[in-house]
């Protein structure tokens, strides 16, 4: 039985899979391919580049114009600044693929030769040279993870590709696809010992295109989930299958494939074939995922430590303008995956799963500093007490917001942040809390849901050089508020003002009435 895949590339015997290949323009290579162009291919991690690099090399050996070899060179990242090793494990997987791929033993003999002969810094030029020589047919080289090289070993071998350039297609491959997660021009390279910064396009200017891989599309989502359908004749409620799988994906294809295989394969409810897919399935599944962080969510959370990740990502938490953020940044988020540019050119979060992960992944550390909290904010029944809630969270911030602000590195959202890990810890599997923000919107919104109560709340700093955000803040809370169906509400001014008292001295509470005439518990602290 074939399956959802969220491990290596899709092999079509065993997994539910689109046509690679539809997935990019094929015109468009196979003509840049013709042309003897070199090129390149990104797009985020685990979004179904390898599928398509094997694809496209299979397509090109099967039409018998060329010889396509398929090469990953991660292997050779962990050389790092030792040259002659990194470039001995590049021609090592180059000639491996011949062998594996094309049967050609002669390439792999002399791939060994070359090991053995050649100096590190030209090793992988020279048997490019002599393999393209022996050829009866022009190359075409997929190199794949061409990104994970670092310092002086993606130097050289984006030099030896340019040196051997000329003089294709007799002497060297016809052509040759770069394939990784950013763009050759994001390439950070470094020399090893003065931390010289030397810019990409300064080694690889040879470069005739740079195409990247999408997610996918509303339809293609569709499509692949109903491959499901078709195999096992379970279905999928409407709402599942036309709007919840995109809708919390945005069609990114790891969580889609993850999405529908945890639903279909291994919730109790959803092994059962005779049962539905329903949307409840969906947003179950979608929350084991966030709360076992999933290697693929575990590994977004570690991109949120690198500095020029955490320029872009920490205004936008805190609904603030980029400012001065360089373009590269920006880009850099984009490659990554982990931003899109929406309709109206600007910078939201990928999808809503991303949305949800950004700030838990961010609160983990304060959530796993908090002190031991009795639950008086449940009734006697295991029902939430909202005013209960609102007591026991002014007692937890006047005695450990102040330490508890230390344990956060975005410190811009170290309030925000601080107060989630304590909502976390009222849900506590219970409920769930869901977040809205967006550059410029100058506030985080949250709304806990915990058994019949919602509960819906809004963040505000109040900065030096700013006005009080009270008037504001009651106007923008009545429509989130007005959103969800709600009466009333809590908006909280985290007071981030210089000179001002002790948190402890600080932090109280008053009813406010919102100009839609709502009762608005206004904390200040």
């Amino acid at each position: 039985m074939r399956f959802f895949n969220t491990e290596g590339p899709n092999r079509q015997e065993n997994h539910y899979t689109l046509p690679p290949l539809s997935r990019w323009d094929l015109g468009e290579i196979l003509a840049l391919i013709d042309q003897k162009k070199y090129f390149l291919l990104h797009a985020p991690r685990q979004t179904g580049k390898t599928t398509c690099l094997l694809a496209l090399a299979e397509h090109l050996n099967r039409e018998g114009r060329c010889r396509a070899v398929y090469a990953n060179l991660e292997v050779a990242q962990a050389y790092r600044a030792q040259l002659d090793k990194g470039m001995t494990a590049v021609v090592e997987q180059v000639s491996r693929g011949a062998r594996d791929q094309l049967g050609d033993a002669g390439a792999a003999d002399l791939g060994r030769e070359i090991i053995l002969s050649s100096s590190g810094g030209t090793a992988v030029g020279e048997f490019l040279a002599r393999w393209s020589a022996q050829s009866l047919q022009p190359l075409v080289l997929l190199l794949d993870e061409v990104d994970a090289l670092i310092g002086d070993t993606l130097l050289s071998l984006l030099r030896q590709l340019r040196a051997g350039y000329p003089q294709r297609p007799t002497a060297f491959p016809q052509t040759i696809i770069l394939c990784g997660v950013r763009d050759l021009r994001d390439y950070r390279i470094h020399a090893s010992s003065e931390r010289e910064a030397i810019t990409g396009g300064s080694a690889f200017n040879i470069k005739a295109k740079s195409l990247r891989l999408g997610d996918f599309s509303a339809a293609e989502t569709r499509t692949l989930l109903l491959e499901h359908t078709r195999e096992t004749g379970q279905v999928f409620t409407p709402e599942a299958l036309a709007a919840q799988v995109w809708e919390l994906t945005r069609g990114q294809p790891w969580l889609v494939n993850a999405l529908a295989y945890r639903a279909c394969f291994e919730l109790h409810e959803g092994r059962d074939r005779r049962q539905p897919i329903t949307l409840a399935l969906i947003d179950q599944a979608k929350e084991a995922m966030i709360v076992e962080r999933v290697t693929h969510l575990d590994q977004l959370a570690h991109k949120l430590q690198e500095p020029r990740v955490r320029r872009v990502i920490e205004p936008i938490l805190a609904g603030t303008a980029l400012g001065e953020v360089p373009t590269d940044d920006r880009d850099y988020l984009v490659d990554l995956g982990l931003l899109r540019r929406d309709g109206a050119g600007g910078l939201v979060v990928a999808n809503p799963i991303y949305r949800e992960v950004l700030p838990r992944m961010l609160a983990s550390g304060p959530q796993d500093s908090l002190p031991q909290i009795s639950p008086t904010w449940l009734n006697a029944d295991g029902s939430l007490n909202p005013q209960s809630l609102l007591t026991a969270f002014l007692a937890f911030w006047r005695r450990h917001g102040q330490p508890l602000l230390g344990s956060v590195a975005y410190h811009e959202i170290a309030p925000h942040l601080v107060l989630m890990a304590f909502l976390h810890r009222v849900v506590n599997g219970g409920g769930t809390l869901e977040r809205e923000y967006a550059i410029g919107m100058g506030r985080m919104d949250l709304c806990l849901r915990y058994g019949a109560v919602t509960l819906g709340l809004e963040l505000k700093v109040w900065r030096d050089r700013e006005a009080d955000p009270l008037v504001d803040g009651l106007e923008q809370l009545d429509g989130y508020l007005a959103g969800l169906g709600l009466d009333t509400g809590w908006l909280v001014i985290f007071d981030r003002r210089s000179n001002q008292p002790p948190i402890a001295e600080r932090t109280a509470c008053q009813t406010a009435t919102s100009p839609q005439g709502r009762a608005i518990a206004v904390i200040r602290a």
